[in-house]
């Protein structure tokens, strides 16, 4: 049920918001006061095609527009971006429910990325060969798809479509992004701003929009490429059918990250790391530490020390000086929670538990505070899922060889990250272990915008990465030209510098 009375998110299509005509919306929650304070609207298909054709209107254009003037416009919306961020950490914080110091390193790793986008000139430049046969010439350019889908989660909700649009637009596409309906507003404010920045309109639409919407733009014929970032099951369903509808697809699923802990690590720095990287943002995060895989004798001082850590922990409104907010739903934190009875009946032990725990916030706030388990076994729900929130398990092992088999058994392979101070370990872990992003000593290793982001087995479907070259890889297409010029030809005479 939802409050009429409430401001509605709209849709942004064509350089302006869009009054919806659709009778279907969705609450959206402040997480931390446990109450809706908005609605999203959720597009029916007239919707969706009316984006779509807004995109695909805007990008003969924006294609042909040179390259200096895109260059300009990207360059403007990151200024302004880095200018306004405040704002956005704000709306990230009201309905996601991070703290506003992690919502602003969001934006910061966005920023990233838009940065790179500005160079994207010399990414995307061809090549030249001359004279490959007497007279002939080989060269090749790189020419965008046209229209592009983004389908972005609810825990980054400015990150995340940072990833894509600004190397999308940056190479001549347009773009539809379809946000988390749970928090939507970033998207509108991030397009209205590169609106600001002087990107014609249709160039960036925002559609809001649940399953119909997602549907919507897997089987519209105008899109050309799908990029995501989600679960796994919604990944592998997302990349199926949009392949299946002749799209290029990059589609990000899950993760269940370990962190290896060999006897020599500093168990000072490795129990600073686990709190990090366990429960920043609650634990929403697909790069998060879910698993500390401990080699005896470690598991009991490690404990020891990220108890105590633990103890010091604030929870409550990410207004507030708070280290962690609550998780972004009511359903969400009951599922999460749910998983600290599952390894308790498995055989765990729950040496801290987040259930029932005082906060700095109101009543109703979506809570869960940080959680413990020691001696997960494997075969549990609460070892084997990916639980998405501030539960950090320790799994015991007898030697480094026993916890590289027992990460690369895993279905996942998007993040881990080893703990020692022996380098002869940390190399041969890197070599060994069967995962897409690697951490030593760092126990977040998301790599910097001008490399690529994105891991291996069932955390990744298609080729192709987010950002970095990859990211220009996907949203350009190549064409390789054979040319014979008979007879040399010159314009006329102009002794200017040109000015676009």
């Amino acid at each position: 049920m939802t409050n009429d009375s409430l401001p509605l998110v709209q849709h942004y299509i064509g350089g302006s918001t869009a009054q919806s005509a659709s009778a279907r919306t969705a609450p959206v929650y402040d997480p931390a006061l446990g109450k809706a304070t908005k609605n999203v609207v959720l597009a029916d298909q007239a919707e969706i095609d009316a984006a779509v054709a807004s995109a695909a209107a805007a990008f003969p254009k924006w294609r042909d527009l040179s390259i200096t003037k895109r260059q300009q416009i990207i360059f403007r919306f990151r200024e302004l971006l880095n200018e306004r961020k405040g704002e956005l950490a704000e709306i990230l914080t009201s309905e996601h429910g991070k703290v506003l110091s992690d919502a602003l390193g969001e934006i910061t790793r966005g920023l990233e990325v838009v940065e790179l986008a500005t160079g994207f000139p010399h990414i995307i430049k061809g090549e030249y060969s001359e004279n490959v046969s007497t007279g002939v010439d080989v060269y090749s350019t790189k020419s965008p798809l046209g229209v592009v889908g983004i389908i972005s989660p609810f825990n980054f909700p400015a990150m995340v479509p940072m990833w894509f649009f600004p190397i999308a637009i940056a190479a001549g596409n347009t773009v539809v992004l379809k946000p988390s309906e749970k928090d939507p507003s970033s998207a509108n404010w991030l397009a209205e701003l590169f609106t600001e920045a002087g990107l014609p309109d249709g160039v960036f639409n925002v559609l809001h929009g649940d399953k119909v919407a997602v549907d919507g733009l897997l089987e519209h014929p105008e899109v050309k490429s799908i990029s995501f970032v989600g679960s796994t099951p919604i990944a592998q369903y997302i990349y199926e059918k949009a392949a299946k509808n002749g799209k290029r697809v990059q589609a990000l699923g899950g993760a269940k990250n370990h962190m290896l802990v060999l006897p020599d690590a500093d168990l000072n720095l490795t129990a600073d790391a686990a709190i990090n990287a366990g429960f920043g943002s609650a634990g929403e995060r697909c790069m998060a530490i879910s698993v500390v895989v401990a080699v005896e004798p470690v598991a009991d001082k490690l404990i020891e020390l990220i108890t105590q850590r633990m103890s010091t922990l604030k929870i409550g409104d990410g207004r507030r000086n708070c280290d962690m907010g609550p998780l972004v739903t009511e359903q969400h934190r009951d599922k999460v929670a749910s998983y600290i009875d599952i390894a308790a009946e498995d055989g765990a032990t729950v040496v801290v538990d987040g259930r029932g725990i005082e906060v700095d916030g109101a009543a109703d706030g979506f809570w869960l505070g940080p959680t413990l388990l020691d001696a997960v076994p494997t075969t549990s729900k609460a070892y084997i899922d990916e639980i998405f929130g501030p539960v950090l398990s320790i799994v015991r092992v007898q030697s480094y060889e026993e916890g590289v088999k027992l990460i690369n058994d895993g279905a996942y392979g998007n993040g881990t990250a080893i703990f020692t101070n022996d380098g002869g370990a940390a190399r041969r872990f890197q070599n060994e272990i069967e995962v897409g992003m690697i951490g030593i000593n760092v126990p977040i290793p998301v790599p910097v915008a001008y490399y690529s982001f994105g891991g291996f087995k069932d955390s990744i479907f298609g080729s192709n990465k987010a950002y970095g070259i990859h990211g220009f890889d996907f949203f350009t297409r190549e064409k390789a030209i054979t040319s014979r010029w008979l007879d040399p030809s010159h314009g006329g005479i102009n002794l200017g510098f040109p000015q676009n």
